[in-house]
């Protein structure tokens, strides 16, 4: 067993060696370069999203133009405007057309439209989700009445 394992290390003795005989240092066609020295690094890049879904406005000029479910409406200005919130896609391919408000004695419904600019006519669009936001204006105050989604119909 001694004569085993003193084969043993003087194999791995001989496999970590640098040189010996055999060993002819390679021929190099090029000088060897300095190594590369780079600062290091203070902060890592923001992925975070930004703060709050962007503002958006209606454009008017959409094509392919369809409704589309807001998820969050809000009364602001002592219930004279509404801020619709809603999931969407990246501008110009996936822009805000419209907004339909109907007012009735009982209920507000707010209906969104979007569709594509025609500047997005030979453009390669992303399939990403991108939270907006507009607000509308109504005629008279919402008080009680209730808020209804147009698109759900």
């Amino acid at each position: 067993m001694t004569a085993t394992l003193l084969a043993g290390l003087v194999l791995a003795a001989g496999c970590g060696a640098q040189g010996g005989p055999s060993a002819e240092p390679a021929a190099s066609s090029t000088t060897e370069r300095p190594p590369v020295v780079s600062s290091p690094v203070t902060s890592a890049p923001s992925t975070a999203p930004p703060n709050g879904p962007e503002t958006v406005k209606p454009v008017g000029d959409a094509v392919n133009v369809r409704e589309v479910r807001w998820t969050k409406a809000e009364p602001v200005s002592d219930g004279r405007k509404v801020r619709l919130t809603w999931w969407s896609g990246v501008a110009p391919c996936t822009v805000l057309d419209r907004v339909s408000v109907k007012e009735t004695a009982k209920d507000v419904t707010i209906t969104l439209y979007e569709g594509a600019s025609p500047k997005a006519k030979d453009m390669s669009c992303i399939m990403i989700a991108v939270e907006k936001t507009t607000t509308v204006d109504l005629d008279k105050a919402l008080g009680k009445r209730k808020l209804v989604d147009g698109a759900k119909r």
